[in-house]
């Protein structure tokens, strides 16, 4: 398997970069929280091994970077130490359309702070006028009210929920509540709007 390269994209507080395999014991640090994963889907990391192979297996076989904090906003983890995912994928729902799905992933410890709203907005500038994607699709469960406010603040629309549609690690079939963003749509949201 060859490894995607991502590009570092900054913000005024984040460097987004992309995954190295010595970052396993950090995502396994927040991977491990039962308020984490199941919210996106995926069960908490069992041990430090597996997080190491969803770093080699997933993230670095995928769009998705490792969001960190510039020196002068670690409070109290190391510079360069991720504490959070964000990622594109392939958007099923929009076969032959150059349209991404965005997911993400955030560290309990840094909840309510707006760290992945201003990932999430600087992802949407990377898809949008580097990759010249035509649309950005987003889906989370009708629980997660704290992504939908990331989804919200970041300009999303919501198109509808998709009932009984994504099988969760433990087996259950949940709903996801589906939302997009043109490209019209984020220039008129963003249009002259510094995005690092």
């Amino acid at each position: 398997m060859s490894r995607i390269k991502v590009p570092v994209l900054e913000t005024e507080r984040l460097i987004l970069r992309g995954w190295k395999r010595r970052d396993a014991a950090a995502l396994y640090d927040y991977a491990r929280d039962p308020q984490v994963g199941p919210n996106a889907g995926w069960k908490p990391h069992a041990g430090v091994g597996e997080s190491r192979m969803i770093i080699t297996s997933l993230f670095q076989q995928n769009t998705t970077w490792a969001i960190t904090l510039k020196p002068d906003f670690a409070e109290g983890v190391p510079a360069d130490t991720p504490i959070g995912s964000i990622g594109f994928e392939t958007d099923a729902y929009r076969p032959n359309i150059n349209s991404r799905e965005m997911g993400y992933s955030l560290s309990r410890a840094f909840w309510g702070r707006g760290i992945m709203t201003e990932a999430a907005r600087r992802l949407l500038a990377y898809g949008f006028e580097e990759l010249d994607l035509s649309s950005v699709m987003i889906r989370t469960g009708e629980a997660n009210e704290r992504s939908q406010r990331v989804i919200s603040k970041c300009g999303f629309r919501y198109e509808g929920t998709l009932r009984q549609c994504y099988r969760m690690y433990d087996g259950q079939i949940r709903d996801s509540r589906v939302y997009s963003m043109l490209r019209g749509e984020y220039q008129e949201l963003y249009g002259g709007e510094d995005m690092a």
